[in-house]
């Protein structure tokens, strides 16, 4: 981890960004200009859904929208998904945002 936080970098993308201490995923992407899939922002649509590398998350609400399999496929709810280390998503779907 740098000071600013935590490197997690988006697949198939490459793209990478910084994650801010108590950041979720989902809020850190915005905030580097990356748009990742997303409805409820609250861990029970599964609409942003995704795998990873299984880096450490800690989770916002006390029960996500996961399945026991998913959890230990390493899948995460990047909306409500805290860093608590490096780590890698795997999101074909993510976009950049363009500049205004």
């Amino acid at each position: 981890m740098s000071e600013a936080g935590f490197q997690i970098r988006v697949l198939p993308h490459g793209w990478q960004f910084e994650a801010a201490a108590g950041e979720t995923l989902l809020r850190a992407a915005e905030r580097a200009g990356i748009r990742l899939p997303t409805s409820c922002r609250n861990g029970t649509c599964r609409t942003c859904l995704c795998a990873s590398d299984g880096g450490a998350v800690r989770y916002l609400v006390e029960w996500p929208g996961l399945s026991f399999d998913e959890k230990v496929a390493h899948d995460v709810l990047p909306c409500v998904a805290v860093p608590e280390g490096d780590i890698t998503i795997v999101v074909p779907a993510a976009r950049k945002i363009a500049a205004v």
